[in-house]
């Protein structure tokens, strides 16, 4: 997966997104029958980036690959080109893995952006795998579901659904989900939801973070040496 030519300007990185928007597939398989699912996180450690994958068996939830890699950061902090920073590096852990996994999630967004480009629209282009984004702050406007677990309502950007607000836990505040590429709404929440057993935030998004901030921490002790 190539990530070289990478833009170096704001102007360019808007480009690339607005060229690449229309590529996203809204359809494509049901996510929420995948049977291996991989989280991506980072971790920021000044000019460093620490990215990790972990992918889970989506039946048993249990770890079944990890993988880890770190780099330095290939973009300035613009808020709407967070992807730029981070995509190198993700893309680099990805590459440790031994089994392509069936789907991606990302601790993001996806159509819920700006330019409807959002990380995990932008990681699924480049991985061709199908991705979803599921973030903890929303991105337009929502009605609050109601309190069951398992309730929704449409997450709304300049008159487009670009999501919904995904109760995962009973009374607890929604997660954001959102279609990065090759699938749909409905099998994102549905996966989502699967992921969530005990949790607010999806188990691979709580195993990826762990990971890269134990590896964060790690890396920091021998940089300091």
């Amino acid at each position: 997966m190539r990530t070289d030519r990478w833009p170096s300007t704001e102007a360019e990185a808007i480009e690339v997104q607005q060229r690449l928007r229309h590529r996203v597939e809204l359809t494509g398989p049901d996510v929420s029958a995948a049977r291996t699912v991989a989280g991506l996180d980072v971790d920021y450690n000044g000019d460093r980036i620490v990215a990790a994958v972990v992918v889970l068996d989506a039946e048993t939830l249990d770890v079944v690959e990890t993988s880890v890699a770190d780099g330095d950061t290939a973009f300035p902090y613009v808020p709407g080109l967070f992807a730029f920073r981070e995509i190198p590096t993700l893309i680099a852990a990805l590459d440790g893995l031994d089994a392509t996994p069936e789907a991606l999630v990302c601790d993001g967004q996806g159509l819920a952006h700006p330019r409807r480009f959002g990380l995990a629209c932008h990681l699924g282009l480049l991985t061709g795998l199908p991705t979803i984004g599921v973030a903890k702050t929303p991105l337009g406007r929502y009605d609050m579901p109601a309190a069951q677990r398992g309730s929704r309502s449409p997450l709304v950007d300049d008159g487009d659904e670009v999501g919904a607000a995904l109760r995962t836990r009973d009374g607890v505040k929604p997660v954001f989900v959102s279609v990065g590429h090759r699938t749909d709404l409905d099998s994102a929440c549905a996966l989502t939801l699967r992921l969530t057993p005990s949790y607010r935030l999806p188990e691979t998004t709580r195993l990826a973070d762990q990971l890269c901030r134990g590896e964060s921490a790690s890396l920091s002790d021998q940089w300091v040496r």
